[in-house]
């Protein structure tokens, strides 16, 4: 006998809508989650689709907890309080082992990021994961892509390029040592929204993006909302250990600088203001327009979804 849809829906993931923000979680038409006095809702939505975002041969526990850190991404990009979350799951078929690991890993994502699973919808077709995010702002305050001015500082959070660099390695483009191996797919497989450092950053951060699509195609984002020219300085860049092992540093180069899937904060602090800790000052806000990385590589490299 076929498994129905709500079958499904309370078996792998009726247990993952407990929040302190949740008054009425799965199994209604819609949840209800609660703003506390002063705040204003943030939201936002992130699609991933099979042979697109990530390879057809990916555990489905590391789909299900890199699906839910891209979104939640979005709410450390803003500085947000994470209240909730809604899952839109389209499969080809019910495969409950598949659901059993996939729920493993989407269980995991909630824990860390407090995201409780509030609703969602299932339904046939090709793999694709969407998942919307829910936070919770002061109504006086949010991380902005436009408010960066010339003199203030940008940083980066982490290292840059790693998931371009395990991208390589599933290609067979690289093969670094097993440990880095390991490390890049780990990038790759499970990147950590920084929702901790995004809410630090409320009220001295200029402007702030996360880097989905590479450094300089998302610091251009920056650039255009702030009427400004972000100046990257290659020299700067944070790298890992895999990636300042590679025998070609150009190439490691261009995937920090190009490269996606990092999920670190790019932001801009006013002078004097001292970064958070892990932070790495990689340029400077400058009068102008565009982003400057002083080499021959157009600034809007980096991912292109068309």
């Amino acid at each position: 006998m076929p498994v129905s849809e709500f079958t499904l829906i309370y078996r792998f993931f009726s247990a993952l809508g407990r929040g302190e923000a949740v008054d009425l979680s799965v199994g209604d038409d819609c949840a209800i989650l609660r703003l506390d006095a002063g705040e204003r809702l943030a939201t936002s939505v992130d699609t991933m689709v099979e042979g697109v975002h990530f390879p057809a041969d990916t555990f489905p526990e590391d789909i299900g907890y890199r699906a839910v850190s891209a979104a939640a991404s979005d709410l450390a990009a803003m500085g947000a309080r994470p209240l909730g979350m809604t899952l839109a799951l389209t499969l080809p078929a019910a495969d409950e082992l598949w659901l059993h690991a996939f729920s493993q890993g989407i269980a995991a994502a909630v824990a860390e990021y407090q995201l409780p699973l509030v609703g969602g919808d299932t339904t046939r077709g090709p793999l694709t994961i969407t998942v919307q995010v829910l936070g919770a702002l002061p109504m006086d305050r949010a991380l902005l892509r436009g408010g960066a001015q010339a003199g203030d500082g940008v940083y980066v959070s982490g290292s840059l390029g790693d998931a371009a660099a395990a991208l390589a390695v599933l290609d067979g483009e690289w093969l670094p040592p097993p440990d880095q191996v390991e490390y890049l797919l780990d990038r790759f497989n499970r990147p950590h929204a920084r929702i901790a450092l995004g809410r630090e950053l409320l009220g001295l951060a200029s402007a702030a993006i996360d880097i989905s699509d590479g450094l300089l195609a998302d610091a251009g984002h920056i650039a255009a909302a702030s009427g400004a020219r972000l100046r990257i300085e290659p020299a700067l860049l944070p790298l890992s250990p895999a990636l300042r092992g590679h025998t070609s540093p150009e190439q490691a180069r261009q995937w920090a600088l190009t490269g996606g899937d990092d999920y670190e904060l790019c932001f801009c602090l006013p002078p004097g203001v001292e970064p958070p800790a892990g932070c790495t000052l990689v340029g400077r806000v400058e009068p102008g327009s565009g982003v400057d990385c002083g080499l021959d590589m157009p600034a809007a490299a980096g991912y292109q979804h068309f």
